[in-house]
Parts: structure tokens; C-alpha cells; sequence
């Protein structure tokens, strides 16, 4: 859902006739005239567009959203904690004296009615941001230092959240790494094995069967409390990180819809998860997947220096986090495989079960290199 991308790439599509977007615009306060607008990043969720404004004679340029309220339920809960989220992190970046604070948080735009968000007239629920300018997204990692620079930009968006006041956030996809559910879901589809798919692949199976108990460690942890819950991002790819075009620094975290109360973990996880394989998340050639230990470094440096809050027991589980999410990831494919491919976009007829091979050839890699892994986190 990054809505960023190189120049020499950005998409500038015609508006869907659906779609007044000066009529939309005009919902929001921008105190200026419409000038044009065009769909806008490589989203697949929500429908995302670049809009250009005249305010007393300049240009200036905004980004306008409709939420997907067919993947996001509650769409109006899910902008009061972006709105939440965005404030806090802009009141702690001034508290600390950041002199470019609106370029290292996204700014929603309030509609007239001061709210974060505005309805048009078929109930869809629309939002802006202040654009930032001279920076972009990328779809692949290039380089161990933009690993740091990722790891580091998540660390800080969970410690500008760290503090946040009032009740926790709405939980946007209930369960969503919940690994106890996730485990469950998949012995449903085991039993149920409606499409008799469980007989070929029952190596598979197995292999999942033999580390249940890993499914439960910090789902138990949270629940005695010896885990904190706390804002988390919960998509921690690399294109949901704006990387400054001239530094290459980390700038600022976007796409906020899956933020919501979780484990620090699922967050750094998921980084490893997505970040130190050279392969594709649905390469054939198993051969190819490997946890990068260069890479990992990178994230475990980033993202230590930045989550300077994160307990003695976090810091520990960190290496583990990135086995347990690529675990999670690898069972959902499989569960879907089982069930007939109903979640996840296939391609292919065994593209899930292709998938399911990747992460869990992963995760052999993880836990072969797991005592270095762990040296190296100490080390930060």
C-alpha cells in the first residue's frame, strides 16, 4: 500500500469516472482551488491518488485515499487511530525539538467538519496527507544499509508510540498474528481437507505438526504479561518505509491501516521475514532461500538503536521473532492451499504450496544460523 514510488516509474493513470476527486478534495480543509488529480503508487488495497491544488498561487500537492472498507470493516475506528497515532507522533517529534517533524510522521488533513476523515455521498470513507516531497518507497531491499535505515525507521515509529495516551488502539484485523488462532485455523483445514489436497503434501504438514509449540510461546508471554502489548506496525515491509532521496536515511513510516496493539515482536519479525532472503516469496527453486546473516545485522542494528525501550525479554525473542513470523506466513499459504486458495491471489495451481516452501525452507535457514543470530543481537 506505499504510495511513494521513483519518478521514472510513478504511475499517473486517468481517475476513474467513479470517483469525483474535486468534489472529494473540496470535503477536506485545504483552503485552495482543485487543479487536477491522478491514481497514484503501487497499492492494491486502497484506492490512492496524487492531487495538485492552487493555495494563493502555488502548487502544492496531496495524497487522497479511500479507505477499502471491504478489507477494512470498520473504516471510521480505523482512522481514529491514525489519527491518534499520527498526533502523538508529531507532539513527541516537536517535544523533541525535530525541526522537520511533518517529514518524519504522515499529517492527516482534517474534512471541514474537523474530523480525520470524510464520507462522500455513497458512504465512503476518504482521507488526505501533507505530501512528502523528496523521498521514496522501494518494492526491493538493495543494500544491507537500507536495512538499517528500515529497522531503525520502525523502531523509532514504535517508540513515537510508545507513551500513547488513552485507551489502547481498535484492533483493525482481530487475531491478525495471533499464532495460537493461526495454529488452530490450520488443524481445521488438516481435518476438513475438502479438496483431499492433504495427502500430497503431508511432509509439509508435518513439519508445521512438530513445532506447535512455538505457535504459543509469545502469544502465552503476552497473555501473562511478561510480554508487553504495544503500537505496532504490523505490515513491516520495506516499502512501507520513505527513504530520503539524497541520504538515504529513513524518513518516515507509512501505510499506518494494520496499526493496532501487538508485540514489538511481530514487527521486527516480519522485517526478518521479508528483508534477508535473496529469493522471492514464491520461488521454485528452494535451493535460493537463505536468512542472510549480513542482512539480519543490518535490521538488529537499525532496529536496537531505535527501540531503546524494549525489555530484557523482548531483546531476547528478537532472532526467535523472525522464525515465528515466517512460520505464521508459511501456515497461512499452506491453510489456504488445503481449503482451495481462497485468501491469497494465485497464479498457479500450487502457487500457495510453492509459497508454503519458501518460508518454511526460511525458517530451516533461521534456525541453523539461531546462536549467531543471537550473539549478534547482544551485541547491539
Amino acid at each position: 500500500m506505499a504510495f511513494t514510488l521513483p519518478s521514472s516509474v510513478e504511475k499517473s493513470l486517468p481517475v476513474p469516472d467513479m470517483f469525483d476527486l474535486r468534489k472529494i478534495a473540496s470535503l477536506f480543509n485545504l483552503r485552495a482551488d482543485y487543479v487536477c488529480g491522478a491514481s497514484y503508487g503501487s497499492g492494491h488495497i486502497n484506492d490512492t491518488y496524487r492531487i495538485e491544488v492552487d493555495q494563493a498561487g502555488l502548487r502544492v500537492r496531496y495524497i487522497l485515499q479511500r479507505v477499502n472498507s471491504n478489507v477494512f470493516k470498520q473504516p471510521i475506528a480505523l482512522m481514529e487511530n491514525v489519527r491518534r497515532v499520527t498526533a502523538e507522533a508529531l507532539r513527541v517529534l516537536q517535544e523533541e525539538g525535530c525541526k522537520d517533524s511533518y517529514r518524519r510522521t504522515l499529517s492527516l488533513v482534517p474534512a471541514l467538519d474537523g474530523k480525520p476523515y470524510a464520507q462522500d455521498e455513497e458512504g465512503n470513507v476518504w482521507r488526505v496527507y501533507t505530501y512528502i516531497d523528496r523521498a521514496r518507497t522501494y518494492d526491493m531491499i538493495e543494500s544491507p544499509r537500507q536495512c538499517v535505515e528500515v529497522a531503525r525507521a520502525f523502531g523509532n515509529f514504535q517508540k513515537l508510540g510508545a507513551n500513547l495516551p488513552g485507551e489502547p488502539l481498535f484492533e483493525t484485523i482481530p487475531d491478525f498474528h495471533n499464532t495460537t488462532k493461526r495454529f488452530a485455523a490450520f488443524q481445521s483445514a488438516l481435518q476438513a481437507d475438502p479438496l483431499g489436497r492433504a495427502k500430497s503434501v503431508q511432509r509439509e504438514i508435518d513439519w508445521f505438526l512438530t513445532r506447535e509449540e512455538d505457535c504459543h510461546k509469545v502469544v502465552n508471554y503476552l497473555a501473562d504479561g511478561e510480554l508487553p502489548m504495544r503500537v505496532t506496525h504490523n505490515d513491516t515491509k520495506l516499502n512501507n518505509v520513505m527513504l530520503d532521496d539524497v541520504t538515504g536515511e529513513g524518513i518516515c513510516v507509512i501505510d499506518l491501516d494494520t496499526t493496532m496493539p501487538g508485540s514489538s515482536l511481530y514487527d521486527f519479525g516480519d522485517m526478518v521475514r521479508t528483508s534477508t532472503s535473496p529469493a522471492a516469496e514464491d520461488e521454485k527453486d528452494i535451493s535460493l532461500v537463505t536468512m542472510r546473516m549480513e542482512y539480519f545485522e543490518a535490521l538488529a542494528k537499525g532496529y536496537c538503536e531505535a527501540a531503546t525501550f524494549l525489555t530484557p525479554l523482548e531483546k531476547d525473542l528478537l532472532p526467535f521473532s523472525g522464525k515465528l513470523l515466517t512460520m505464521e506466513c508459511g501456515m497461512r499459504f499452506l491453510t489456504d492451499y488445503l481449503v482451495g486458495d481462497t485468501y491469497f491471489k494465485i497464479h498457479r495451481p500450487e502457487h500457495n504450496l510453492d509459497r508454503t516452501r519458501t518460508q518454511i525452507a526460511l525458517v530451516e535457514s533461521i534456525e541453523q544460523q539461531m546462536s549467531t543470530m543471537q550473539k549478534v543481537v547482544e551485541r547491539y
